[in-house]
């Protein structure tokens, strides 16, 4: 029996050395709002409970601590040092508690992801296969720059169009790409075109954001007095949507339209092309930088543009 008291008194001692002196959580609630607001009633309709129920769980933490946390003068309340000393350190334990809870409880659910259309119809949903859980994926497309204020988007993460920094998000460069023309093979053979210098009697297709085409053709050795007429798109995207039905010839991002080019639904016109810039980003809440998923979808997105060669750089796009 001895030998028995011995061999189970070390894990006694270390199961009372573990246990917490924790005081009811109702109680922590309680105090903290009635601290915060220095009134039991603000308190009480913050925590939908009663004044009465609410100083009644104040009481029982006062008796746990066996110290006073309110100097009470009437309906008046003001805190004791010892009082102020406490909610100091609680509110930050709790409002780190909130956080732990959440993304506890989002580690498992869909990651909502917002991004433009083309990046999300030519670059991304052709490779969701390849992501473990691609299928969990709830994809949203913006019809401009995607939003990312994450007070407002809905989103956990944010593919965004360049690269613009804004405080309290993770931004960080994806992918950058060169651009050069693109046409539809039949608009291709109807107007023969085969020199760079052709391209100023057919239809150019323009986007407002970033339009090159001044660019292109100084790297292509054409002198260009005045950029032929042609229809302007919101994007990119809708300029080389519009090549692909023949309505003329788009400026395309080499890493949005490679496979495109490849299916030969478009055809590529020319070796030159324009400096590489950077075209996208991955963006997600500083407050979610060790969000299990949101890391492993990070991840996989660098993974994916590294395999392709079209991986930014932290000072900018590297160039061909």
């Amino acid at each position: 029996m001895q030998r028995s008291n011995e061999l189970f008194s070390p894990r006694i001692e270390k199961d009372s050395l573990l246990r917490r002196n924790l005081p009811p959580f109702a109680a922590i609630r309680a105090f903290e709002a009635a601290a915060r607001h220095l009134s039991v009633k603000d308190a009480a309709e913050e925590l939908c409970l009663t004044p009465s129920a609410v100083s009644h769980q104040i009481k029982s933490l006062e008796e746990f601590l066996a110290t006073g946390l309110f100097n009470r003068d009437g309906n008046r309340l003001t805190l004791t040092v010892t009082g102020r000393n406490y909610l100091g350190k609680l509110t930050g334990l709790l409002d780190t508690l909130d956080q732990t809870t959440r993304d506890a409880g989002n580690q498992k659910r869909e990651l909502r992801v917002l991004c433009t259309p083309g990046f999300a119809a030519r670059w991304l949903v052709p490779r969701l296969d390849q992501l473990e859980f691609g299928n969990e994926i709830r994809l949203r497309v913006s019809e401009g720059a995607p939003d990312t204020n994450f007070d407002r988007n809905d989103a956990d993460v944010v593919i965004q169009w360049g690269e613009s920094p804004v405080a309290d998000v993770v931004t960080e460069p994806l992918m950058s790409s060169a651009r050069y023309p693109v046409i539809s093979p039949e608009l291709k053979h109807r107007e023969k075109v085969h020199h760079p210098t052709d391209l100023l009697r057919v239809t150019l297709l323009h986007d407002e954001v970033m339009d090159a085409w001044s660019e292109w053709f100084q790297a292509a050795g054409v002198g260009l007095p005045d950029l032929p007429r042609g229809p302007r798109f919101p994007n990119c995207e809708i300029a080389t949507t519009a090549a692909e039905r023949g309505q003329g010839v788009a400026l395309a991002y080499d890493a949005m339209v490679r496979s495109t080019v490849a299916s030969g639904s478009l055809v590529r016109l020319f070796k030159a092309v324009t400096l590489p810039v950077v075209i996208y980003s991955v963006a997600y809440p500083e407050t979610h930088r060790d969000h299990d998923r949101i890391q492993v979808f990070r991840d996989w997105l660098f993974s994916q543009v590294s395999e392709d060669g079209d991986l930014a750089r932290a000072n900018g796009a590297a160039a061909e």
